[in-house]
């Protein structure tokens, strides 16, 4: 690209250096930036070099900075163009300056090498930890002295880079570093790769296939066989602690790979893979998700049921894979542990890992050695799944997380509660994370994601096959102090709507409560903007203070320096949760009224609707009732992201009740959305009319004990939970459940009024 005098005097004026030198070569090395960087990186460019000309090391570390660092950006991104120069300047202030031209030579190849960002800034890191190390005093002697060994070190870099990892370059200078750190000459053969324990200790790093001499091999395979024509690999360090061992993925920015694998032996078949099967392995894995794979909502699987939802899909892919290419049968059986039946014992850990991985080899070989049950039993509906003709003999994401559900519901013990889990060979490391399998809706716009459901309805039969599954949460057992594991079937829906002008003649009934709550709400409506006084720094001068600041010092006093004032958003930071009992006990009439509990409590959301719409509040009203623990129905009427409008009113008129009011499961659902809300204040709202229960429940403690788990469980979550209570006996048990976080209202018919006063004065 070539560009004009004026644009090249423009770049120039941005560019504060006056080497001669440099006007020779600033045309060539902007004509390049401008063609790889955007805008603001070509800024970032000149500002960087800028920095570098200060450091007084002469013109060529600049212009060294200034050819390689285009080409750098384009390829890791232009996040690096600050990093480097903001580590030049870093260097320059300690007594390695010798080494910075060095170390701004070996980044191009470093670039190339290493293949990402991530590990690129690793690079820089390891560095900069050596130069540390290795910099300072040298048998006692109290003097700063450069680093010997890094301007050799960095003189060897680009033999090195080809040599090693990332991990195996940790290791190497690690080291030397540990063993040279008081002998300055030795230092010095050790990183220049003179000394004998230099080259044993690089021969012993160098180890593996490193995906760098193989990625042009790679992509061609990618694009040969899977039909991929962009695939961008983005290479990660394996140089990690077991803890925080990472693993690989895709998204929409790449592939993410090991930068190395080493060969790898399956003692218990005695087969050898190669490192460039094993990256083939794990490239087909990736393609045949991105191929067959496509994203089912976790929010209604229990953390047992996506681990076994996870090994499930992985089975099918990987056996449409092999349908296609039978050569990769070999490679995938020699790279997945053979588990030993019975090496588990259920009574005493976790065997849930163990049983997954033997579902798992058993479908890979035919002859498997295993005689469990359960897992021939599903390995055969796996295999029938997959003949069907009626999905193309390709089953789907769905179905095969349906199958893995049942699995886990047959298989399930307690003991896979424990903490102390089976891990032996279960472990398949050249499988991604699974994260492209699942998505979540939208926490707080629940009804966007039903209303998408019934646009892709055709018919009602076709509606209830899209639904979505149940959530299935546990249930604290008091007696045994422990929980019952997916205890309880919580089903969500949007609720259905009704006629909104049923609402609207509500709020005119009660015009006067209304007017009286206006009255309230615009006392308690916040100030936009609140000056904060006093400031040494602020957004603009703080006359009065200035003026008295300046009289201060005319008269030879001692100033106030805080002259500025800056201004805070003093907004209303809440969210609010409405859960409302919809249980049968709503339809009774209380003595005294004409009207039932669900009409009354109506009028009262419908108040409080209008209240809260007001205010600028976020707020999400869902209905809950139960029939049995199979059966818990959780309805949004309203969610955080909807404004209250006629759709709202419309769900709120058609509401009804029936059933029982198992509280726990509709506590711990409601959680899920209002724990990721991004506020200051949390406020879980409970509007009930009677202690917790259902059919299937004998000891009425049950309920009542769970529901207090519940409680104490949104407490951890940071929410504030509070009931509004209409039973008239609600102090006998009301206490044990909410501690002093409830208001029992005797009189019912005072609900409209009383519940938005409630919420006013808990969000005050």
């Amino acid at each position: 690209m070539t560009l004009s005098q004026q644009e090249l005097d423009e770049l120039r004026s941005q560019l504060s250096c006056g080497f001669e030198q440099l006007d020779t070569a600033f045309a060539g090395c902007m004509e390049d930036a401008v063609a790889r960087l955007s805008r603001d990186g070509v800024r970032t460019l000149l500002d960087g070099a800028s920095l570098i000309c200060m450091i007084g090391r002469g013109y060529e570390p600049v212009h060294v900075y200034m050819a390689e660092m285009p080409e750098i950006g384009e390829r890791l991104g232009e996040e690096v163009i600050e990093k480097v120069s903001q580590a030049v300047w870093k260097m320059s202030r300690t007594p390695n300056g010798r080494a910075i031209l060095p170390f701004l030579q070996s980044l191009g190849e470093a670039s190339r090498r290493l293949g990402s960002q991530d590990m690129f800034s690793q690079y820089i890191t390891t560095l900069f930890d050596f130069m540390e190390k290795t910099t300072g005093s040298i048998h006692g002697i109290h003097m700063t002295i450069p680093s010997p060994g890094l301007p050799q070190m960095l003189a060897q870099m680009p033999y090195l880079l080809n040599q090693l990892s990332l991990e195996g370059l940790q290791n190497w200078i690690a080291y030397g570093a540990a063993h040279y750190l008081d002998h300055p000459e030795r230092q010095k053969d050790y990183f220049s790769l003179q000394s004998a324990d230099s080259k044993a200790i690089l021969q012993r790093e160098r180890h593996g296939t490193l995906f760098v001499d193989n990625e042009r091999k790679m992509g061609l395979y990618m694009k040969g066989l899977w039909h991929e024509h962009a695939v961008h690999f983005v290479p990660y360090s394996l140089g990690f602690d077991e803890l925080r061992k990472p693993l690989p993925y895709f998204d929409e920015l790449g592939l993410r790979v090991p930068d190395v694998y080493d060969d790898y032996e399956h003692e218990s078949i005695g087969i050898r893979v190669k490192g460039t099967d094993r990256y083939r392995a794990l490239l087909s894995h990736m393609a045949a998700h991105r191929r067959w794979t496509r994203a089912i909502f976790a929010d209604n699987f229990s953390p047992f049921q996506r681990v076994a939802a996870e090994v499930f899909e992985d089975t099918r892919v990987e056996y449409l894979t092999m349908r296609e290419y039978p050569g990769l049968h070999h490679i995938y059986q020699a790279l997945h542990p053979k588990p030993i039946e019975g090496d588990c014992d259920p009574d005493k850990e976790s065997c849930i890992l163990h049983r997954l991985a033997m579902y798992f080899y058993a479908v890979l070989d035919a002859d498997h050695p295993y005689e469990n049950k359960d897992v021939i039993d599903f390995v055969q509906r796996f295999h029938d799944l997959m003949a069907d003709d009626k999905n193309g003999g390709e089953s789907s994401t769905q179905d095969i997380a349906n199958l893995a559900i049942s699995f886990i519901a047959r298989t399930r013990r307690q003991e896979d509660q424990s903490a102390n889990v089976y891990f032996a060979d279960t472990e398949v490391d050249y499988r991604d994370d699974n994260r492209h399998m699942w998505k979540y809706h939208e926490l707080g716009d629940e009804e966007e994601m039903f209303e998408e459901q019934d646009r892709n309805a055709t018919d009602q039969e076709d509606e209830e096959e899209q639904g979505l599954p149940p959530r299935h949460y546990p249930e604290w057992d008091y007696l045994n102090k422990t929980y019952r594991p997916d205890w309880v079937s919580l089903y969500e829906s949007l609720h259905p709507s009704g006629n909104a002008l049923v609402i609207d003649g509500l709020l005119d009934k009660h015009a006067l409560l209304a007017k009286r709550l206006k009255q309230m709400l615009d006392m308690l409506k916040p100030q936009r903007y609140v000056r904060v006084r006093y400031q040494e720094e602020g957004s603009e001068l703080d006359l009065d203070v200035a003026i008295r600041s300046l009289i201060d010092f005319k008269s030879g006093a001692q100033p106030d320096p805080r002259i500025n004032m800056s201004h805070r958003h003093d907004g209303r930071d809440i969210s609010v949760m409405l859960l409302l009992d919809l249980s049968q006990s709503l339809n009774d009439v209380p003595e005294g009224s004409t009207q039932t509990i669900l009409e009354l409590s109506q009028e009262a959301v419908a108040l409080m609707g209008w209240a809260v719409d007001r205010l600028g509040d976020e707020l999400a009203i869902a209905g809950f009732s139960s029939n049995t623990r199979h059966e818990v129905r959780y309805q949004h009427i309203k969610g955080f992201a909807e404004p209250w409008n006629d759709e709202v009113k419309g769900r709120l008129a058609a509401i009804e009740a029936g059933y029982s009011t198992r509280m726990g499961a509709a506590l711990r659902h409601g959680a899920q959305t209002l724990a990721h809300r991004q506020c200051d204040k949390k406020l879980m709202l409970v509007l009930t009319d009677g202690e917790p229960f259902d059919i299937d429940v004998s000891d009425e403690r049950h309920l009542i004990e769970d529901t207090r788990k519940a409680v104490q469980e949104l407490d951890q979550l940071g929410i504030y939970t509070y009931c509004i209570n209409l039973d008239k006996k609600a102090d006998d048990y009301i206490g044990d459940i909410f501690g002093n976080q409830y208001t029992v209202i005797d009189n019912v018919e005072r609900l409209p009024e009383r519940l938005p006063q409630l919420f006013m004065a808990l969000t005050k």
